[in-house]
């Protein structure tokens, strides 16, 4: 019996072959990228180097100690700019009734022995010629009494807030840019120098301008400072150490706010000096303690192997390891050219690029609805300079107790469950306060309305702490889960364009206040809708709890969202597919795709998987 013609064996579909066109726009990442031997820096790297030994944790100490100095300069607003007490000396004309401007002094008019209290009436200019200004924050002046800032020059007060939180934004975008692109280290050197440079300026300005004009530069140096710290602080940790090492920063960051007016109170009534310069230059000056840190803080090891840096990283590891010979990886890898990645890159990829959106829009709900809750716990008709005290010390206790909430909650829920439980108690305490409070006085109390001001006065100031209390865990939190996600070659970026979104929430304030107020109501309904909003897109975000930190693009797009809810081991999934699932099917329909000339790469021929089907069900040609 003659044989049958012999089957030709199946050929292997070539790797190269044309990949179908993006889907919904998206450009795919890099699909053939060069061997790296080196990739996993938080399972290999780091404890072959000791882990999270004496070394990296003498290291995370001296990431700790700017943070306090940090926390001085970011609350210098309350005492440089702080709004005084007015007294008006000499009135514009005998007799008249004089009236005060935006700045909503608490004023009262002498004519001669004859004073009575002048009437708010807001929009006007103060009909005074010379005031007496009065300072309750512990300094006896500031740059506001310096040049009268009040009535028609209070617009100038909150021009100075305004352009220090612009060069913080601005100085978050670049500053982030510049250290994935050349460094951690460099960005860290050049911000400290530059801080003292500008902030030692600030204190010798001669005007309100060049004031301001100072102040943005300052606001842009220490926003290199925090986010080259904040990230050198994490790429030092293994994961499960990271979230607690943060947490010690953000206390030492709490502490320099609380004692911030025990500073003040040292500058005050200094010979031959105005008090506002000499806080300014104590600020500054303890930032010279940073400068060693050229010679003793090295690079970001992370940052090096995942720019491939092999050189530097090599003398790293042998300087860390006190070894002659570099691991044998390593040395396979010392030719190959540094490779560097800007933010931009973001846009290429499908899953990344939301988790960062979904992060800026949570940091700047938090820090923006923050400040609706600290207006709303005081009472409006108080003038600004008695609303210093309980409005400075209670934010800084309302921080401490976020910090001690926040390492409980963490550990027990995780980050997205934690983020996304504070998220939630910020917006039922907004809504409750913008909607529960109008109900009480619309449906009950109607004739005893002392008793009803009294109920919506508590009310309010209960959901204003809470509501303070969460937001400021849902902003500290953003901040660092955009740390954790974020790829190392773009970490930087990452993490700046989140902190640049706290920026603008924190804006929202001397807005307000330029505005005199006006719309506040609106405001705060605005952010209201933005936390509800927050809480659906928080849902898409992954947990990184103890996983490790993305170091390439490709690994920040693996890192996707895990199901709420884990089926058990018994129950049987329908939809649900193993992992080899999905190559079988792909055989699969890679044999039947073979019997078509146009989508076969190779027609003619077909797959013999006589070891993966039965006899029965084999595919013939």
């Amino acid at each position: 019996m003659a044989a049958g013609p012999e089957r030709p064996v199946a050929e292997a579909q070539p790797r190269d072959r044309e990949q179908p066109p993006p889907e919904n726009g998206f450009m795919p990442l890099e699909q053939t990228q060069a061997p790296r031997l080196l990739p996993h820096v938080d399972g290999s790297v780091l404890p072959s180097l000791g882990g999270f030994g004496k070394h990296q944790k003498q290291l995370v100490v001296l990431t700790w100690i700017p943070a306090l100095f940090i926390g001085f300069s970011q609350f210098s607003d309350y005492f440089l700019l702080a709004q005084p007490k007015g007294t008006c000396v000499q009135p514009l004309v005998n007799g008249s009734n004089w009236t005060v401007g935006s700045s909503k002094l608490p004023v009262t008019a002498t004519n001669g022995d004859i004073g009575k209290p002048v009437p708010y009436s807001g929009g006007m200019e103060c009909e005074c010629k010379e005031w007496k200004l009065e300072l309750q924050t512990g300094l006896s002046q500031n740059v506001v009494t310096k040049w009268n800032l009040v009535c028609d020059s209070a617009w100038k007060v909150h021009i100075a807030k305004f352009s220090f939180l612009v060069g913080s934004i601005f100085g978050y975008l670049v500053m982030g840019v510049v250290a994935d692109w050349f460094g951690r280290q460099p960005v860290l050197i050049v911000s400290v120098l530059f801080m003292l440079v500008f902030g030692l300026s600030v204190a010798f300005s001669f005007n309100v301008t060049m004031f301001s004009t100072l102040r943005f530069f300052e606001g842009f140096c220490l926003a290199g400072l925090t986010l080259s710290l904040y990230i050198l602080r994490i790429e030092l940790c293994l994961p499960g150490w990271r979230f607690s090492m943060t947490m010690v920063a953000s206390f030492l960051m709490v502490g320099g706010q609380l004692v911030m007016p025990g500073v003040a109170a040292l500058c005050r009534d200094w010979p031959d000096q105005d008090d506002w310069q000499v806080l300014q230059i104590m600020i500054i000056c303890p930032f010279i303690l940073m400068l060693p840190y050229v010679w003793i803080f090295p690079e970001s090891l992370r940052w090096l192997l995942a720019t491939q840096h092999y050189g530097c990283s090599k003398a790293m590891m042998l300087r860390l390891t006190a070894c002659c010979v570099s691991p044998p990886e390593l040395e396979h890898e010392l030719h190959k050219k540094p490779k560097r990645t800007c933010i931009i890159k973001m846009t290429s990829t499908r899953n990344f690029w939301k988790n960062i959106v979904v992060l800026c829009v949570n940091s700047l709900t938090g820090y923006g609805i923050h400040h609706c809750f600290a207006r709303s716990m005081m009472d409006p008709e108080a003038p600004v300079s008695a609303m210093f005290n309980a409005d400075y010390y209670t934010m800084a206790g309302i921080a401490v107790a976020t910090c001690l909430a926040l390492c409980p909650a963490v550990a027990f829920m995780g980050r997205r469950g934690g983020l996304l439980t504070f998220m939630i108690i910020t917006a039922l305490a907004s809504l409750l306060q913008l909607g529960l409070l109008n109900l009480i006085g619309k449906y009950s109390l109607r004739h005893d309305t002392v008793l009803r001001d009294t109920l919506n006065r508590k009310f309010s100031v209960a959901f204003s702490i809470i509501g303070m209390f969460s937001s400021h865990a849902v902003s500290t939190l953003s901040i660092f889960f955009c740390a954790e996600i974020t790829p190392t070659v773009i970490r930087g970026g990452g993490l700046g364009l989140v902190l640049a979104s706290a920026g603008f929430g924190m804006l929202t304030a001397p807005i307000m206040e330029l505005h005199n107020q006006k719309g506040y109501f609106l405001h705060h309904m605005i952010f209201a809708a933005c936390t509800l909003l927050c809480i659906i897109c928080l849902l898409l975000l992954p947990e990184p709890r103890n996983q490790p930190l993305p170091e390439s693009l490709v690994d920040g797009e693996s890192y996707t969202r895990q199901p709420l809810l884990t089926h058990r081991p018994g129950e049987q999934h329908l939809l649900l597919t193993k992992p080899g699932d999905r190559d079988f099917y792909s055989r699969v329909h890679d044999t039947l795709c073979c019997g078509d000339s146009l989508n076969c790469p190779t027609p003619g021929h077909y797959y013999d998987w006589s070891d993966s089907f039965s006899p029965a069900g084999k595919i013939l040609p």
